[in-house]
């Protein structure tokens, strides 16, 4: 086998990311060698590699559901959104400028297909198979002449494409249809069917309007996915994570010990690296929400404060909200607080950035005795230490360094060396990512949280976050194995979309 496969979808946020990587972990299991691959990710969730090069978090989750080690060939380009107007640009996991949307897409982006499509290639000399995600909707007509993720790939690569759409949000035959007739020729040739996501109710109810479908299109429907709670892992931007919902929506163990915990997140933006708190979530007990009051931090066992790509930003935002005036009161209470990463600098007392804001001196919170600068080139490690007498493992992701003057080193080596962060207090800030991922470590942090809430919490003995995550990989490749026609998938993958497929009328416009 040496095939490969784009799976788009007729929106944002169709199920992309989830159905790539069912379709990778099904694969794997049958012993074919697998890879993600998406050419360009726009998101503020991101990761790692063990060669230092950062990508997107949702092709690190899709790397695990291959069972291989992520690498900077499976995201080439990632988009940071820093505001309405610009972006950081990352490619091979660097950081490359800074860019506004009109300069992106005015030349920059297409001169990037050439690196894209040897990514591509080389992945596709290593691996039996390639499955790449697109990224919005392949029918963008105002974007597609320097397309380099969606049908642009496709062309180039002769890729198969498979359209996702979600039908929990209605539409979704419109949308199925609407996408192949916005697309040219030579673009609907490689539109090999659709896969319906998310289906709540009887089945047989939906079959005669994808056979309908079928004739108004001559393509197949590859599978209709059920709705399942507990799948949305690693999404792509904590931009539109609702501020009164909860991280999952999964099923809530009931607590080990008397009390629940309850975790608040502040909802600062431009938020990052969200996905810190899912550990956190994954805790029997553990009742965690984003907020964006100060009253909502009346109740809270434990405040977060997560990572930003807008750190000055955020401490702007906090001010105008009140945030600011409560944490400063909540510290100083001895009351639990954690800042990741920016949320650990805007606790500090002095920041000094020329290069993320431009907004050059300004006072943090004063909570830590910290002093931070921003430096042009972005910190990208995957620091290993201990905490709380723990193994700790991490990843940083950032451009200020850290000055600590004072306070308790929070994560040190195994000679007791300082490695990152500081404690003072019942207050915690650390530029680690991830770190609460490290089971024995969260057991510790979350004790020491509960005794200073006063709370009779206890941790559960056996949360393995890492077994958590490979249960909803398992459960994403078998809906993809119990509800997906995988022999047709298995056809596509390794010989391409079929031949003849009608052209649907009107086209892409001249």
């Amino acid at each position: 086998m040496n095939g490969g496969l784009l799976v788009a979808g007729t929106t944002s946020d169709a199920g992309k990311s989830v159905v790539t990587a069912g379709i990778c972990r099904w694969l794997v299991r049958q012993g074919v060698k697998v890879a993600p691959f998406k050419a360009q990710n726009m998101s503020l969730n991101s990761f790692v590699t063990r060669e230092g090069a950062e990508i997107g978090r949702a092709q690190a989750m899709q790397a695990q559901a291959c069972r291989v080690e992520p690498t900077a060939l499976m995201n080439p380009v990632l988009l940071k959104p820093g505001g309405e107007q610009s972006s950081q640009v990352v490619l091979l996991g660097k950081p490359v400028g800074e860019l506004s949307a009109r300069g992106y897409h005015g030349g920059r982006q297409q001169r990037l297909l050439g690196t894209v499509l040897d990514c591509l290639a080389e992945l596709r000399g290593t691996y039996d198979a390639v499955i790449c995600e697109g990224a919005g909707s392949p029918a963008e007509i105002n974007l597609r002449r320097t397309d380099i993720v969606n049908m642009g790939i496709a062309r180039n690569a002769r890729l198969p494409v498979l359209v996702v759409g979600d039908i929990d949000r209605g539409g979704v035959f419109a949308s199925f249809f609407g996408t192949v007739a916005l697309l040219s020729p030579e673009d609907q040739e490689l539109v090999a069917g659709f896969l319906v996501n998310k289906f709540r109710g009887d089945v047989t109810l939906l079959e005669p309007g994808l056979d309908m479908l079928h004739g108004l299109t001559g393509r197949h429907t590859y599978g209709v996915l059920p709705f399942r709670h507990g799948l949305g892992i690693d999404e792509e931007d904590g931009l539109r994570v609702s501020l009164r919902g909860t991280v999952r929506e999964s099923t809530v163990a009931p607590p080990v010990g008397e009390d629940v915990l309850r975790v608040a997140v502040c909802a600062i933006p431009l938020m990052s690296n969200f996905t810190d708190v899912d550990a956190l979530a994954a805790e029997p007990g553990v009742v965690v929400r984003f907020v964006d009051r100060p009253e909502e931090l009346a109740d809270a066992d434990l405040v977060v404060i997560p990572g930003t790509r807008g750190t000055v930003r955020a401490l702007e935002w906090l001010r105008e909200r009140g945030l600011a005036e409560a944490l400063v009161r909540r510290a100083a209470e001895g009351r639990p607080v954690l800042g990741i990463c920016g949320g650990f600098q805007v606790l500090g007392e002095h920041i000094e950035d020329e290069v993320e804001s431009r907004a050059g001196a300004v006072p943090g919170l004063g909570v830590l005795p910290v002093r931070v600068r921003f430096a042009r080139e972005k910190t990208l490690t995957r620091p290993v230490g201990e905490a709380l007498g723990e193994h700790v493992e991490g990843y940083e992701i950032h451009h200020g360094v850290a000055e600590v003057t004072g306070g308790e080193a929070f994560f040190s080596d195994d000679e007791g060396h300082s490695l990152d962060g500081c404690r003072v207090g019942h207050t915690w800030g650390t530029h680690w990512h991830g770190s609460l991922e490290s089971d024995g470590f969260r057991r510790a942090f979350l004790r020491e949280v509960a005794a200073a809430a006063g709370r009779r919490f206890v941790p559960a003995p056996d949360t393995s976050f890492a077994a958590l995550r490979e249960e909803q990989l398992d459960r994403l490749g078998d809906l993809i194995e119990q509800h997906a026609d995988t022999d047709a998938l298995w056809r596509l993958i390794e010989s391409g979309a079929p031949q003849g497929l009608p052209f649907i009328p009107p086209g892409a416009p001249v």
